[in-house]
């Protein structure tokens, strides 16, 4: 069998951080003076977080800031964020994960984050992953956010495993884009409607193995 890669994104994949994510943008759209609603938060998943602020500010109509201003909105929300995340304990990481990662023991394969995240070894550390993946790819190590298939593509450089033998798991809209970019297989984590081109969706890892992987694309 061809050694293969699993990619994984980090928020709502292996551990739910999205509603701090959530919790911290809306602090801020709060004191900008307009609403942010969890439906709004899903167009933010996956991307980076100047772009998520450029997203924020147009729901808004918030139009005509400086990107001095910017920056300190951007840093504000991440010093909101850090202080959530800095909380995480191992139980944190999702149902089912770590007895998916516990089932690749002994496969043929490589393991690597995938994450727009610039805040991805805290959280690594936080829930002890940090020796779960050959390769981590956060948002320090890369210039375009998803669905650009950059990430990606550099993990799979990492782990010297060609683009066409990995498989990325992913729960944003955005992330499944930049896998089918990459010419890689998406399994999408979450909501059907959402994740519609994805090659598979699941509900999350509870009662999914290697097994069922391996079936699923021939393997």
């Amino acid at each position: 069998m061809k050694k293969i890669g699993l990619i994984f994104d980090l928020d709502g994949v292996i551990v739910d951080t999205a509603i701090y994510h959530y919790k911290a943008w809306k602090t801020i759209a709060d004191e900008l003076g307009f609403d942010f609603s969890l439906l709004q938060n899903e167009q933010l998943k996956g991307v980076s977080r100047m772009e998520s602020l450029d997203r924020l500010l147009g729901f808004g109509g918030i139009k005509n800031l400086t990107d001095e201003e910017k920056l300190k909105l951007a840093e504000r929300k991440n010093k909101l964020y850090v202080s959530f995340i800095s909380k995480l304990t191992p139980e944190a990481v999702l149902p089912g994960v770590d007895q998916f990662m516990n089932s690749l023991a002994f496969e043929n394969v490589g393991v690597a984050l995938g994450s727009a995240s610039k805040n991805a070894m805290t959280i690594l550390k936080q829930i002890e992953y940090i020796d779960v993946f050959n390769a981590v790819i956060d948002g320090t190590k890369v210039k375009r956010s998803k669905p650009d298939p950059e990430v990606f593509l550099k993990a799979a450089a990492e782990l010297d495993i060609d683009a066409e033998n990995c498989i990325v798991f992913e729960d944003a809209e955005a992330g499944i884009k930049a896998a089918k970019l990459a010419g890689m297989k998406a399994i999408g984590v979450g909501d059907e409607q959402i994740l519609k081109e994805a090659n598979l969706i699941i509900p999350g890892f509870e009662n999914f193995d290697f097994e069922t992987c391996k079936r699923q694309f021939n393997l």
